[in-house]
């Protein structure tokens, strides 16, 4: 499985996230000064199943690529954080459709393999290009 590149503002949200831990996360990215952790992105509908606060730095530093493990609910499993709720794949897609936000910590995406490692400069993600249409993956 490799990470790939994709813009930002393609991506979907479907949680609400804590400005608080976006501050958090916002620092120990910038003063790294690389991405080492994808963002988890359901492969056709491209909506955020894991990092929506990674996400909201991407969009906070202007990057034109973030790095994506795409997947589908083959690989993932999803269920509530929040004891006495259910959640289906289902209903992320609704979320996603609707362009609605559950509220912070509704849903836990549970990869079933191991998720590959990146560590793409910020740099090179503010001067990312993106492919010709036909051809809108770059592998990592």
């Amino acid at each position: 499985m490799k990470f790939n590149l994709l813009p930002p503002n393609k991506l979907i949200p479907t949680e609400e996230t804590d400005s608080r831990r976006v501050d958090e996360v916002h620092g120990l990215i910038s003063t790294a000064g690389c991405w080492t952790v994808p963002i988890m992105v359901e492969k056709d509908a491209l909506f955020v199943m894991d990092g929506h606060h990674r996400l909201e730095v991407a969009l906070r530093l202007q990057l034109r690529a973030v790095p994506v493990i795409l997947l589908d609910y083959s690989s993932v499993r999803v269920e509530a954080w929040r004891a006495g709720e259910t959640i289906a794949p289902a209903d992320v897609y609704d979320m996603a459709r609707s362009r609605r936000k559950f509220p912070i910590k509704t849903t836990r995406h549970i990869v079933l393999d191991d998720l590959p490692a990146c560590d793409v400069s910020l740099d090179d993600l503010r001067q990312w290009y993106e492919p010709l249409r036909g051809s809108e993956r770059l592998a990592g």
